[in-house]
C-alpha cells in the first residue's frame, strides 16, 4: 500500500494486504470499495474514496482482517491530510 501524489511521488508506504478467498466473498453492496481488490491489480482510492474504504474496514469481517487493516488507517490518514494524494493498493 502507498500514498502517492499527482506526479506518483511516493508519500507514505506501508506493507500489503495478505490476500484470502475471503475478499471473494465479500458482498459488493456492503464493501464496494475493498470489493473492488484483486491480488495482481492496482487500486487507488482518492480523498472522497478514502472516507467509504475507513467505513468498510470498521465492518471487515476477521477472515479479512490483519495488521494490514491498521496500516490501512493510517495511510488513510495520510490522503485526508493533504490535497491531490491517493491511496494506492498496488497488486503483485
Amino acid at each position: 500500500m502507498q500514498v502517492r501524489g499527482d506526479s506518483g511521488e511516493v508519500i507514505a508506504r506501508a506493507g500489503g494486504v495478505k490476500w484470502t478467498s475471503a475478499f471473494g466473498d465479500l458482498d459488493s453492496g456492503r464493501f464496494p470499495m475493498l470489493w473492488g481488490l484483486i491480488p495482481y491489480g492496482d487500486a487507488v482510492f482518492n480523498h472522497r474514496q478514502v472516507s467509504l474504504l475507513l467505513a468498510e474496514l470498521d465492518r471487515l469481517p476477521a477472515a479479512c482482517g490483519g495488521d494490514w487493516v491498521e496500516q490501512a488507517r493510517e495511510l488513510c490518514q495520510v490522503v485526508e491530510q493533504g490535497s491531490h494524494r491517493y491511496l494506492w493498493f498496488v497488486g503483485d
